[in-house]
């Protein structure tokens, strides 16, 4: 007893200064940060709240964020047609493949965006295949690649939510009573994973909002990632506050996730044939 509290003691003190440690090295550059952005300006107008008022009252940011939030839903969208199924079926019926999909999904860590978007272009950008020539064939690029940007964060989230329940026996319970795959995947697959389908769509509404090579490369320079870094250049003392909104806009996602995600628990439900 005499040798385990102290030991119990170090190990607290231990785990305390390293959580504290950690927190400055989050908090310290952040509210560094927040000082920059209130920092008197030049004009002699000491107003702190200016830099977040010329921001926030531009149009082009909120035409930047609801254009890079259109796009972001339907790449989810679009990803969640893919992955779901995919994962759903590797799982179930060839587990033998999940390694062949891991790697392929896996791709677009490895390939740089320059690479990418440069690959895009050279395909899409003469015939036959001329979509770059239009504003609506540029968006249509523009999603696809953000869907294959997606693959790694989707997929995992996906495969995640998938390993925590039991897919064969709900496949098979559902399918004794009837249901076919559209229901199993709608009214028992999804709702077992909602808070993991979830986490991938937040992450991938993050990556969409904040891109900056290829919508760069694809002219789409009214996106959020590509305005806020041509605000940053051309407005004085707003680098800091983009920094700030950005990182609130990434908060704001992972406090919805916790939210619409909060008491759910790993539900068992089998759809019936009715």
């Amino acid at each position: 007893m005499n040798d385990t509290r102290p030991k119990s003691v170090l190990t607290r003190l231990v785990s305390w200064v390293i959580f504290v440690g950690i927190s400055l090295y989050f908090l310290v550059p952040l509210f560094a940060t927040f000082l920059q952005s209130i920092k008197p300006k030049p004009n002699g107008v000491p107003d702190p709240t200016l830099a977040y008022r010329t921001v926030l009252g531009l149009q082009g940011f909120y035409v930047g964020l609801g254009y890079s939030f259109a796009i972001g839903v339907i790449t989810i969208l679009i990803s969640l047609l893919i992955i779901v199924p995919t994962a759903y079926w590797v799982r179930l019926r060839a587990p033998r493949l999940r390694p062949v999909v891991e790697f392929v999904t896996l791709l677009p860590f490895v390939i740089p965006p320059v690479v990418y978007v440069f690959g895009l272009i050279r395909t899409y950008g003469s015939p036959p295949f001329l979509l770059l020539a239009t504003n609506t064939g540029s968006d249509t690029v523009l999603v696809g690649a953000y869907v294959i940007l997606s693959f790694p964060y989707m997929y995992r989230a996906v495969d995640t939510g998938l390993a925590a329940i039991d897919v064969r026996s709900l496949t098979e319970a559902s399918q004794s009573l009837g249901a076919g795959w559209t229901r199993i995947l709608l009214r028992v697959i999804l709702p077992n994973i909602r808070t993991a389908i979830l986490s991938g769509a937040f992450l991938t509404l993050a990556i969409v909002v904040g891109e900056f090579t290829i919508a760069t490369y694809l002219a789409r320079n009214w996106a959020f990632g590509p305005y806020l870094s041509l605000l940053g250049r051309t407005q004085p003392y707003t680098p800091a506050v983009v920094t700030l909104i950005s990182f609130a806009l990434t908060w704001i996602a992972m406090l919805l996730i916790a939210f619409i995600g909060r008491g759910s628990r790993t539900r068992v439900q089998v759809a019936g044939a009715r």
